[in-house]
Parts: structure tokens; sequence; C-alpha cells
């Protein structure tokens, strides 16, 4: 697909002013994870031990396809989109996407504690490594993106299908992170925007199965350290992922803020 993630900065200059402030004032954080005391104000629930003190997951585009406003486009502020299961189109449509099954299990956390009643806005690629919104064929869809609040422990889960591998693109999973699920309904301002990636071995089953033969071609093409946004470093953004074809798979994050 010619459009898809075509460089940083192509993607920046679709950002807008917003997402460019946010870059920028991300770029001098340190990598390094703090455990400062949280604030009055920070609606964080629950402890963690020193072990679990993650390292802050980096700011990253949000490419071409972010549904969000940013460029036009508007997912977040559709009746239904907070929802766990995103498999299937809403509103004027109830296409599903195919694929084999994947859930995705994330845990926001801040300053080395579950973060609670934040929001996190989930989109995907399909099998054919199309977006809902955008991608010719699909314009109408809206499927593979929802909206989750985290519970007490910090965690969001969406009912998803395993993406396919499009040009140029290591096999991914965008997600911004809001500060409640009412400044996400209304497209506001993300704390941060990042990146799941999927392990290789996971991916080179998923894709050995049906419908996924254009996606073996993509991943032997690329790599995470060539991957225009996993190439700086990628472990706080690999997912670990379990399962099988089967049943299915599910990949687990730790999104420290």
């Amino acid at each position: 697909m010619d459009d898809h993630d075509r460089g940083l900065a192509f993607d920046l200059a679709i950002l807008g002013r917003r997402r460019m402030l946010t870059l920028l004032g991300g770029a001098g954080l340190s990598v390094l994870a703090g455990c400062s005391t949280p604030t009055a104000t920070q609606p964080t629930t629950g402890t963690t031990s020193p072990q679990q003190c993650a390292e802050k997951i980096p700011e990253e585009t949000a490419g071409p396809y972010p549904g969000d406003g940013a460029n036009g486009p508007n997912a977040l502020t559709e009746s239904g989109i907070v929802r766990t299961d995103i498999r299937s189109s809403f509103g004027s449509s109830t296409t599903t996407a195919a694929g084999v099954p994947l859930t995705i299990e994330l845990t926001v956390t801040k300053d080395c504690a579950p973060l609670s009643q934040a929001a996190v806005y989930l989109w995907q690629c399909d099998i054919d490594g199309r977006y809902s919104m955008y991608s010719p064929g699909v314009t109408e869809e809206n499927y593979l993106r929802g909206v989750q609040e985290t519970d007490g422990s910090g965690k969001v889960r969406f009912t998803s299908v395993f993406p396919g591998a499009y040009a140029g693109r290591w096999p991914h999973i965008h997600f911004e992170v809001y500060p409640s699920l009412a400044e996400a309904t209304k497209a506001g301002e993300p704390t941060v925007t990042s990146q799941l990636a999927l392990p290789e071995d996971v991916c080179e089953t998923v894709y050995a199965t049906d419908g996924y033969a254009q996606s073996v071609r993509n991943l032997q093409r690329s790599s995470l350290e060539s991957d225009m946004v996993f190439r700086d470093g990628h472990d706080t953004q690999l997912a670990a992922t379990s399962g099988d074809v089967g049943s299915g798979f599910t990949a687990t994050l730790t999104i420290a803020i």
C-alpha cells in the first residue's frame, strides 16, 4: 500500500500541531523509569514492587491512519467506540475482520503503580494490511479500532485478530493513552502515543495460515532492527505473546508513562 507509514517526515506532517508538541515535549524525557511519589491528582490505584517498575514507553508516530481526528476521520467521537471486541465495524456496518484470533492485554502504569481510570485507544491494520476509515475498500468500515478504560489494576483487554504485515513496516499495533475515558471519547489530548511490536516467531506461525500469504513476503523483507519505528530500540514495545493458531494468541505489554 503506497501510503503506509512513508517515513517519519510524512507522519509528522499529518499529525498536526498537537502531535508535534507531544513529540517535542517527550524528546527530553529519560528512558529510565523513575519511581517518584504520585501526586494527589494522579488517578493511580494499588502498588507494585520495585521489580515491576517498568522502563517508560517511548513516544512514537501515530502513522497516517490514526482515526482520532488528527487528519480527518475520527472514530473516537462515534457512539460504539468504547468496546472490548474490536473485530467488527459498528454503526452503519457490521463487517467483521478476518484473521487468527488475538487478545491484546495492556497494563498502564505511572510512577511504578497501576494507573486506573485512564483510557487506551487501540487501532491496527487488518489481515490484508488495510486500515479501516482510510484504505481503499474499507473507507466505510471502522473495525479494529476501540477504546477501553483501565481497571483498578491498570489493565485493558481487546479482542482482535492478528494484523497482517505490509510493505515497509514490522507487524505492529498502534495505541494512545488518555488521562480519562471522557478525554479519549472527545478526541482530546493523549498522554502518550506509541506502538506495540509482535514477535517474529509468532508472526511466522500466523502468516503460514490461510489469508496471510502477502504477509509472508513482507515479513521476510523487514526486521525489527531496520523498522522505521523500532530500529532505535524495542525492548519496552515487544509484546510477550503466547497461544496457538487454533485457540488464538494473547499479546501482553506494560505501558509505563
